[in-house]
């Protein structure tokens, strides 16, 4: 247990997190979050934060406690916002039901926040605490996190491939390498995600839909991930299926004023990001993003914009699915990354999470 930390307060935080949970696929471009109240060692109240716009976590919590919150313990899974935005402080909420303590698993990252939610608490008497499940409450937000303090969202990169390492036939073919599980569980990693990105190439050979179908607890009408295309040159046509929705972002680097006004007519925007190399600036890209508030980044690209993104170093975590299947050498490679000269430049990966999904093995790695 953590130092200070009794086995109660262990149970109650543990228990705020499985309720932020329920915000996994919903809550962006806000946290998620997960609030329970407790009043002599009795669980009164508890909620969690749905949707940007609604109530946050503690309102929601604070409600169904009602009067029994006065001398309680509130257990957050991120600090209290201190700052009126689509709704009021949650900090006011919780001095004016007359909370006597407050522990937050981690403090908000927002700059707006940053510490002064639990400061102003202090400083109005109630006693506050921090750093409970720290690392399990930063995990659920690591996107959210990544945009609050270094301005670009957190990219995980899908890779489906054989075992031996090839992602497609060398005409293209890549339907399908693996099984059904393993694309269902693809999906369920779109939907906690706020953005799809892939690019021209991907679209030409397999004219994906880029969306979201089949998570148990979405309805057709739930929030989908904005669909964003690189295409540099605006090659894409006008009859492709990620078209078919709206939502659709497209990043290229030639200002085709047909082509643009084209898109435009069937709901998508056309960003100019034009690079030294005459390809999208996939650096400034990221970054706009995180302009808009996107938290992750669902990454299923081809051989050469993966190659590129991981060039970059824009890639943070990889999502790779293998198949119990060899395919041969002429068969394509994962990335399209420079030859090494010696072991010494390779790239290190840690692994977090190992495990068979149907038939196949999911393996999910972030650089060291």
């Amino acid at each position: 247990m953590s130092p200070g930390f009794t086995a109660l307060d262990h149970a109650m935080m543990a228990r705020a997190l499985r309720l932020a949970e329920r915000g996994l696929y919903s809550t962006t471009p806000n946290p998620r979050v997960g609030c329970v109240i407790v009043n002599n060692g009795l669980v009164v109240g508890e909620g969690w934060h749905l949707r940007a716009g609604e109530e946050h976590a503690e309102v929601h919590a604070l409600r169904a406690a009602a009067g029994r919150a006065h001398g309680a313990t509130a257990y957050v899974t991120l600090e209290p916002c201190s700052h009126h935005g689509r709704t009021p402080p949650c900090t006011e909420a919780l001095l004016t039901a007359g909370v006597r303590r407050v522990v937050a698993a981690m403090p908000d990252p927002n700059p707006l926040v940053a510490g002064q939610g639990l400061a102003g608490l202090r400083a109005a008497g109630v006693l506050t605490e921090e750093g409970l499940l720290a690392a399990e409450a930063r995990e659920l937000n690591i996107g959210f996190v990544a945009r609050m303090t270094r301005a670009r969202p957190w990219l995980r990169m899908k890779v489906a491939a054989s075992l031996d390492g090839k992602t497609a036939l060398h005409n293209g073919a890549s339907q399908w390498l693996t099984g059904a599980d393993a694309r269902q569980d693809g999906h369920r990693w779109r939907a906690r995600a706020c953005a799809m990105l892939t690019g021209i190439g991907t679209v030409r050979h397999d004219d994906p839909q880029l969306n979201v179908r089949g998570v148990e607890g979405l309805s057709s009408n739930s929030r989908q991930p904005l669909k964003v295309l690189v295409d540099s040159r605006l090659e894409l046509a006008l009859d492709a299926r990620l078209l078919r929705g709206g939502g659709v972002l497209v990043a290229a680097a030639v200002a085709d004023s047909a082509r643009i006004a084209a898109l435009g007519q069937l709901g998508a925007e056309v960003l100019l990001l034009p690079g030294p190399d005459g390809r999208v600036d996939l650096v400034a890209l990221l970054a706009e993003l995180a302009r808009r508030g996107i938290n992750e980044v669902h990454a299923e690209a081809g051989f050469r914009l993966s190659g590129a993104l991981l060039g970059a170093g824009l890639v943070d975590e990889l999502l790779l699915y293998l198949a119990p299947c060899l395919v041969g050498d002429a068969a394509r490679g994962m990335f399209d990354l420079p030859a090494l000269q010696s072991l010494a430049g390779k790239r290190r990966l840690l692994i977090r999470d190992l495990r068979s999904v149907g038939q196949d093995l999911r393996l999910l790695a972030r650089f060291a």
